[in-house]
C-alpha cells in the first residue's frame, strides 16, 4: 500500500476532530459553558441574574452595578461532581487492510470520564459617583477535564482533554435615568487546551499510535446590558458576544508504524474556534417584602461553533454544526429574617449537539437543574452564600462517525455507536459578599 502526501493532512484532520469534540463539558448549561459564577445565583438555578444587582451579577449583566453606593465585592467557588457511563453498543472500525468493518474492541464501558472540578469566580465594583460605577469580574466560563483509558472503546475519538479559561471583564455602568441603568464590559479571555486521542495503525495486530494537540492564547469579546428598576420590579436584558479564539501551539504524532512512521513528530500550528454569543432576559418581582420571584430566558448562539479550523501548514476545517439553543429558569428568594434568606430554582437547558453528530468526547444532552440555596448576613458588611444543585441529563446516543487519516489512502473510518446513560452531576457552591 502506498501512502501519499495527503496523510499529513489526514492526521491533522484527526486532531481537528479531536479539538472540535474536546471543548464541551457538563455542568449547569448546555455545551461547554459553565454558569457557576455566583453562589447566590446557583441557589435559584441562575433564574434572576440578568435582573439582579451587585458585583456578583456582573458576568451576566454589566448594568448590575449601576446606581450602587460605596464598594461591593464577591468571591466564591463551585465544586462540580459529574457521574455517568459511556457505553459501547456496536462501534466498528474499517482499516485499509480490511474489507468489512470489525468491532473496535477495548473496554466497553467508560465510567465517570468527566473529572471532578472546582470553578472559581470573583468580582469587585465601586461607585465613582451616584450615577457612575466601575467593576471587574474574574470568571472561568469554560473549564473541564475528561479522561478515558488507553483501552477504552472511545480511544480513537477521545483520550484525555483539558480545557482551562480565564475571563477578565472590566465593566462600567451609568444611571441614564432614575430607573434605567446601562452597562458595557470588555471580555479579555485566555484559553489553554490540551487534547489527545489514539490513532489506529494500519494493522490490528500493531499497537495504537497517539496524537496530541495543545495550544493557548488571549482573545477578546464584549458585553452590554440594561436594567429597568421600578419599585418591586427589576427587568434586565444583556448580550455577551462570541469570542473567536486562536490557540497557538503544536500537533504531535507518535508511535505510528510502517508507512505511517514519517508522520511522527511535532509541528507548530494554530487552531481557531468560536464560543457562542448569549442574549438573556431576566425579571425579578418582589411580590411581598419577603418573597421575590425570578425568571430568566437565555438564547445561546451555538451556531457560531460551526467549525474548527487548523491553520498552516495544514489549512483544514471540520464542520461542527452546533445549533442555537434556549435555556429557561425560574426561582424564588424568601427572606426568613433581615439576616437570613433561602432560595430555590429549576432550569432546563437544551444541548447544542445534534443527533447523529454527538461524540464520546462531548457526552452532552438536554438537562434539568434543581437547585436550593441560602444566604446569611454575618455582619452588616459580610454575607455568606451557599447552594447545592442536582443536574439530570437525558440519555443520548453517541453516534458521530469519524475517520483517522481522512482523505488519504490510509483513511480509517470509526463508525461510532454508543450511549450516554445514567448521567448526572452534583454542584456545591460557596461564596461571600462584602460591602465597603
Amino acid at each position: 500500500m502506498v501512502i501519499d502526501k495527503r496523510v499529513a493532512k489526514g492526521a491533522s484532520l484527526a486532531a481537528l476532530m479531536l479539538l472540535g469534540a474536546g471543548l464541551p463539558g457538563a455542568a449547569q448549561a448546555g455545551g461547554f459553558y459553565l454558569q457557576e459564577q455566583s453562589a447566590k445565583g446557583a441557589g435559584r438555578a441562575f433564574s434572576g441574574e440578568t435582573a439582579d444587582q451587585g458585583a456578583e451579577s456582573l458576568w451576566w449583566n454589566p448594568a448590575a452595578i449601576g446606581g450602587m453606593t460605596g464598594g461591593d465585592a464577591y468571591l466564591g467557588a463551585s465544586a462540580v461532581l459529574p457521574k455517568g457511563k459511556i457505553k459501547n453498543t456496536n462501534t466498528l472500525i474499517l482499516r485499509p487492510t480490511q474489507t468489512t468493518p470489525t468491532a473496535v474492541g477495548g473496554e466497553q464501558t467508560a465510567s465517570d470520564p468527566i473529572n471532578n472540578g472546582v470553578v472559581p469566580s470573583g468580582a469587585i465594583a465601586y461607585a465613582l459617583t451616584p450615577q457612575l460605577a466601575v467593576g471587574l469580574a474574574l470568571t472561568a466560563p469554560y473549564n473541564f477535564t475528561t479522561d478515558y483509558g488507553s483501552d477504552s472503546w472511545v480511544r480513537y475519538t477521545a483520550d484525555k482533554t483539558k480545557l482551562r479559561t480565564i475571563d477578565i471583564q472590566p465593566s462600567v455602568a451609568f444611571m441614564a435615568t432614575e430607573n434605567l441603568s446601562l452597562g458595557v464590559g470588555l471580555n479579555i479571555e485566555y484559553a489553554d487546551a490540551t487534547l489527545s486521542n489514539y490513532l489506529p495503525n494500519l494493522s490490528a495486530v500493531l499497537a495504537d499510535g497517539h496524537q496530541q494537540l495543545k495550544g493557548d492564547g488571549w482573545d477578546f469579546g464584549w458585553s452590554a446590558g440594561a436594567q429597568y428598576r421600578a419599585g418591586p420590579v427589576s427587568l434586565g436584558v444583556a448580550y455577551k458576544s462570541s469570542i473567536k479564539h486562536k490557540l497557538k501551539g503544536s500537533l504531535t504524532n507518535s508511535d505510528l508504524l510502517l508507512s505511517l512512521e514519517p508522520q511522527n513528530g511535532t509541528t507548530d500550528t494554530h487552531a481557531t474556534f468560536r464560543t457562542p454569543w448569549q442574549l438573556s432576559f431576566g425579571a425579578r418581582v418582589a411580590v411581598t417584602p419577603q418573597l421575590t420571584l425570578n425568571a430568566q430566558a437565555t438564547r445561546y448562539g451555538w451556531a457560531k461553533f460551526d467549525a474548527i479550523r487548523l491553520g498552516e501548514p495544514f489549512d483544514v476545517a471540520i464542520p461542527e454544526n452546533y445549533r442555537n439553543t434556549w435555556g429557561l429558569a425560574a426561582g424564588v428568594d424568601y427572606a426568613v429574617s433581615p439576616q437570613w434568606t433561602v432560595r430555590a430554582g429549576i432550569a432546563h437547558d437544551q444541548t447544542p449537539t445534534r443527533n447523529g453528530e454527538r461524540d464520546a468526547r462531548v457526552p452532552d444532552s438536554n438537562r434539568w437543574n434543581f437547585a436550593a440555596g441560602t444566604s446569611y448576613a454575618l455582619s452588616p458588611s459580610f454575607t455568606i452564600d451557599a447552594a447545592a444543585a442536582y443536574i439530570a441529563f437525558k440519555d443520548a446516543n453517541i453516534d458521530r462517525t469519524t475517520a483517522a487519516f481522512a482523505g488519504t489512502a490510509a483513511q480509517t473510518p470509526i463508525l461510532v455507536d454508543g450511549r450516554l446513560e445514567d448521567a448526572h452531576a452534583v454542584v456545591l457552591s460557596l461564596g461571600g459578599r462584602f460591602t465597603f
